[in-house]
């Protein structure tokens, strides 16, 4: 689960005379098998990743500049910064996002109109993930 969070595909920890590695996208029994502390074995492939989309990022969309939680409401009740079909300035605030128990403020980088707000209050968002699309 944290793996899926994070992003992470594989992780490897070696001491001494073990080493252990999971990696994501393998049958239970390979990844139990492989955390057992045991010489190296040979490395176990993982499901190859989808292709990137080809046509790139939207030119209006809003992306994060970190890794940590959206959110879409100023405090739990309130109601939310923006919403679809709203129009704002150049520097107002849009959503919060929490890394390292902080809230860090997204602005709108220009003026116009929310078209799309593509994450959800709460949801985990990954660095350069976009967020919403302001044209």
């Amino acid at each position: 689960m944290m793996m899926a969070e994070t992003g992470l595909i594989e992780v490897e920890i070696e001491e001494k005379d073990s080493r252990i590695r999971v990696v994501r996208g393998v049958a239970a029994s390979a990844a139990a098998s492989a955390a057992v502390s045991a010489p190296p074995a040979p490395a176990v492939a993982a499901t190859p990743a989808p292709p990137p989309p080809a046509a790139g990022p939207h030119p209006g969309a809003i992306t994060s500049p970190m890794v940590g939680v959206a959110y879409l409401k100023p405090e739990p009740g309130a109601p939310d910064f923006v919403t679809a079909g709203q129009q704002v300035q150049a520097g107002d605030v849009v959503m919060l996002i929490e890394a390292m128990k902080t809230f860090n403020q997204i602005k709108a980088p220009r003026s116009g109109i929310v078209r799309q707000i593509l994450v959800a209050n709460s949801d985990p968002v990954e660095y350069g993930q976009e967020l919403m699309i302001v044209e």
